[in-house]
This record gives structure tokens, sequence and C-alpha cells, in this order.
């Protein structure tokens, strides 16, 4: 272990640049939810990568914006804390991008004393023109940082970005179990996975309304029985997670089942129930209940 490297690299960026398909790619599981809609990530998750002479420990953060309920100030949170233990900083944005949504998190990038490496996403959707001309705003704008093209979902230049960081780690012993995947408990992952698929096939509100609890989670050799509740804040918004005669809350727990079983590697049963919990995103005392306020 004497030239072993560990260290937190700590992604972040404005909502729906590609970071939690970074962190996937990097990880190799599904650790973080992917989809279209912003504001996907909501919690601090750690992704830990495991070599035989250093240990990465990659966390992703929610996308930054400016709050507008204390749900959103408490993912602002995870934010914050992501600058204070950061050994690399990796600051993603997206072709076209501008600066961040927040501006006393773009100073803190300006400022800080650690690596900081750029990555400019989804370069496979723009001409070489307009590359070399997001290069140069880049580097104008923050001389001081590493700067990567990248495609994330394509991954294009990952290796690079990863062997890049591998060199950038302080020498440390690992700071983690060397068979550690995450520090999330697996019920947190059954909650993500339920919250995914609404995110996929509900509109407007709905899916922002949404907070998961797995209230059973019992596993033997065969199978995982488990038992989740999901929750929103109005009757109205019940009705249209539950559906005609029940058939959108059957089909969220079909395809979350399906991808439960690819995690966990065995057969999952799980039964969904949906509740109505007035209020819960501006309730500090539900809010820590479900994680997000410390």
């Amino acid at each position: 272990m004497a030239d072993h490297k560990a260290g937190f690299v700590n992604i972040i960026g404005n909502p729906n640049v590609g970071k939690s398909t970074l962190m996937n790619a990097f990880v190799g599981e599904k650790l973080s939810i992917i989809t279209s809609k912003a504001q996907t990530t909501r919690h601090r998750i750690l992704g830990i990568v495991n070599g035989d002479d250093f240990q990465m420990i990659l966390s992703d953060t929610p996308g930054i914006i400016k709050p507008a309920y204390e749900l959103q100030s408490s993912m602002m949170d995870f934010v914050k804390s992501a600058f204070e233990d950061a050994d690399v900083l990796l600051y993603m944005v997206e072709i076209g991008e501008k600066a961040l949504k927040d501006e006393a998190f773009f100073e803190k990038i300006k400022n800080i004393k650690i690596p900081v490496l750029l990555l400019l996403n989804k370069v496979d959707t723009t001409t070489q023109e307009v590359l070399e001309e997001q290069v140069q705003y880049w580097q104008e704008m923050l001389p001081n940082v590493e700067l990567h093209p990248i495609s994330a979902l394509s991954n294009f230049n990952i290796k690079g970005v990863f062997e890049r960081i591998i060199e950038l780690l302080p020498l440390s012993p690992p700071y983690y179990p060397k068979d550690q995947l995450t520090d999330k408990p697996e019920r947190f992952f059954v909650n993500e996975t339920v919250r995914e698929k609404i995110l996929m096939h509900y509109k407007k509100e709905i899916p922002y309304a949404v907070e998961i609890e797995t209230e059973e989670f019992f596993e033997d050799e065969e199978i995982i029985r488990m038992r989740s509740v999901i929750m929103v804040e109005r009757d109205s918004q019940k009705g249209i997670i539950i559906g005609h005669k029940g058939a959108a809350l059957k089909r969220v727990g079909m395809e979350s089942r399906k991808d439960l079983e690819k995690f966990f590697g065995k057969q999952v049963h799980i039964e969904l129930y949906v509740k109505v919990n007035k209020n819960w995103r501006s309730d500090s005392r539900q809010l820590k209940r479900f994680g997000y306020n410390k």
C-alpha cells in the first residue's frame, strides 16, 4: 500500500449536462439515474472504483440551480459539500453552454486550489469549428483548468480522462473496503429505480412532487421481496400515478422489477403503493426523514 492512491473526485455542473452518465461510465454500474429531465439527481451519490494501487471515490451531485423551495435548497447543500472534500474537481459543461447558473459556485471554481478538469461534453453533436470556438471560450473563462473534450454517452475520451484522474489522486490508503461499490444502502437504489421510471413516464410537475420510500426489503437465496411507497403532494397526483385501472402504476412496477433484477443479480418481487404526503418538499422535518437535510 506504500504507493497506493485514493481520493474524492467530485462532479459538478448545470442540470442535464450528463454527470450521471459519466459517473456510471467510470464505475461500470448504473448508480445514478439518467433521464432527459432536469434535476434528476437529488442526492450526492458516491461510486467507488478500485484498482490494485488506487481507489477513486466519485461523487455525482445535483445539477446547479437557483432554489425555489426547501428541497432544492437541500439539493444545493450537497453541491456545496462537493467543493469541501474534493481532491479533484470535474466541472462538466456541454457544447454551447455558458457559465454556471450560480455565480458564487463559478467563482469558487476560478479560485479553488485543487486540480480542476473541465469536461466539455457532447462533442459528438457538433462541428470541429464550433468545438474550437468552445475550447477557446472556456480557456479564456477558466485559464487555470485542464480542458478535455468528451462524449459521456458514446464513451469518447472517457478512458483518457479516467487515467488522468488517477495521475492526480493523492497518495493515500483506501477510504472504503476494496469490494465496496457505493456508500448508499440497497433501499436507496430501489427508491431511485422507481423514481427513474416515474421521471420517464409522467409529465409536468408529477415527477418533481414524488418521493419514494422502501419500507420493506427482505432477501433470501432465491428472491428479494420489497415494498415501496410512492409519496405525492396532492390527491390528484395520486390518481395520475395509479392511472386507469392501475395500468400506469403497474408499468412502473414491471419496469422497476426488471432493472432491479439486473442490479441485484437475482429475482425481485416489488409491491408499489401511492400515498399523499402534503407539501413534503417544503417541510424540513419530512426532508430530513428522506435524507436531504443534515
